[in-house]
C-alpha cells in the first residue's frame, strides 16, 4: 500500500507534468524580464553603437544617462512588449523542451549523464530560438531606434512594417535567425549543462537560506559563463536585426559574414561589445530564472498532484 502511494506521488501524467513545466517556465521568464530588461536595452545599444551618429556610450551609467536625457525615462524599457509577449512561450519552450530532450538523450536511463544535460540544453536553445526570433527582430529594431519614446512606433506597428519589408522570411520577421540559433543554442547548452552538473556538488544543508544561496550562485555562474561564450553571436544578431534608416544600405546580412566583418573593421574585442551589461543582466537573471522555475514547479507539483 505504501509503495503504491509513493509511486502515485512520483508518477504524474505526461500532460499534467508538461502543463506544470510550461506554467513554471513562463512565470519565471516573466519575472526575469520585468526586473532585468533595462540592462538588455543598454547591452543592445553598446553592441549597435557603431551605427549611431548622435552619441557613443562610454559606460553602462553613461548609456543610461544619455538614453534617459535624450529619449525620456521610459526609453530604458524600449522594446519590452515583444519579450513580455514572448517570455511565456519562450521560457515555457526552454524548460519544457529541456525536460523532454533530457529524457531523450538519457536513452532510457533514470539518471541523466553530463553529456545528456549538455545536449538537452543545446537542443532546447535551438528550439527556443525558432519560437522567439520574430519577437527578437521587433525588440532589437525598437531598442536601436533613437527617436523620442513618445514618437516611436508601437511594437505592433513595428512588426507590421518589418513584415511589409520582408514578410516572415529571413529578410523580415526572421532576419538574423542563424545568429539567434547560435546565441540561444550555445547559451542554453552551457547554462543547463553547467547548472545541473554542478548542482550535484552543492553542499547539503538543513538551512533553506544556504540552499538558496548555493543554487543562486550556481545559476549566476552558469548565466555569466554562457553570456561570455555566446556574445559574438549576440553582437552579430544585434547588427543584423538593428534599426537602419531608409537611405542606409544594409551592411550586416548573415551571421558568419557579420562576425568576420566586425572583427576585421573593429578588432576582436568588438565581438564582446555589451558584455558588461549582458553579464549584469543574465548573471543575476540566470539565478532568478532557475530558482523561480524550480520553486514554482515544486509548488505546482505539491498543489495539483
Amino acid at each position: 500500500m505504501t509503495m503504491t502511494n509513493e509511486k502515485k506521488k512520483v508518477l504524474l501524467p505526461f500532460w499534467k507534468d508538461a502543463l506544470m513545466q510550461i506554467a513554471a517556465g513562463g512565470t519565471a521568464g516573466f519575472v526575469e524580464i520585468c526586473i532585468m530588461h533595462p540592462l538588455d536595452v543598454v547591452k543592445t545599444r553598446f553592441q549597435f553603437q557603431r551605427g549611431f551618429s548622435q552619441s557613443n556610450y562610454a559606460s553602462i551609467s553613461d548609456c543610461f544617462r544619455k538614453t534617459i536625457k535624450n529619449e525620456g525615462f521610459l526609453a530604458i524599457y524600449k522594446g519590452i512588449l515583444p519579450p513580455i509577449l514572448a517570455e511565456t512561450p519562450k521560457r515555457a519552450t526552454k524548460f519544457f523542451t529541456f525536460e523532454q530532450y533530457k529524457k531523450l538523450f538519457s536513452f532510457g536511463s533514470s539518471v541523466p549523464t553530463a553529456q545528456s544535460l549538455i545536449l538537452a540544453g543545446l537542443f532546447a536553445g535551438l528550439t527556443e530560438a525558432i519560437v522567439v526570433n520574430p519577437f527578437e527582430v521587433v525588440k532589437v529594431r525598437q531598442q536601436t531606434d533613437q527617436q523620442q519614446f513618445s514618437k516611436q512606433k508601437s511594437s505592433f506597428e513595428t512588426a507590421k512594417l518589418i513584415y511589409k519589408e520582408g514578410g516572415f522570411g529571413t529578410s523580415g520577421l526572421n532576419r538574423g535567425l542563424t545568429s539567434t540559433l547560435g546565441r540561444h543554442g550555445i547559451w542554453n547548452m552551457i547554462y543547463f549543462g553547467f547548472y545541473h552538473n554542478i548542482k550535484a556538488y552543492i553542499p547539503k544543508s538543513n538551512s533553506k537560506g544556504m540552499d538558496y544561496f548555493w543554487r543562486c550562485l550556481a545559476g549566476f555562474t552558469a548565466g555569466s559563463i554562457a553570456s561570455t561564450v555566446n556574445i559574438p553571436w549576440d553582437v552579430a544578431k544585434s547588427r543584423i536585426q538593428g534599426y537602419h534608416g531608409d537611405s542606409t544600405a544594409r551592411k550586416y546580412n548573415t551571421c558568419i559574414q557579420t562576425i568576420l566583418l566586425v572583427k576585421k573593421e573593429e578588432g576582436f574585442r568588438a565581438l564582446f561589445k555589451g558584455l558588461s551589461p549582458k553579464m549584469l543582466r543574465l548573471g543575476p537573471g540566470g539565478a532568478i530564472m532557475m530558482i523561480a522555475y524550480e520553486e514554482i514547479y515544486i509548488y505546482l507539483k505539491k498543489k495539483f498532484h
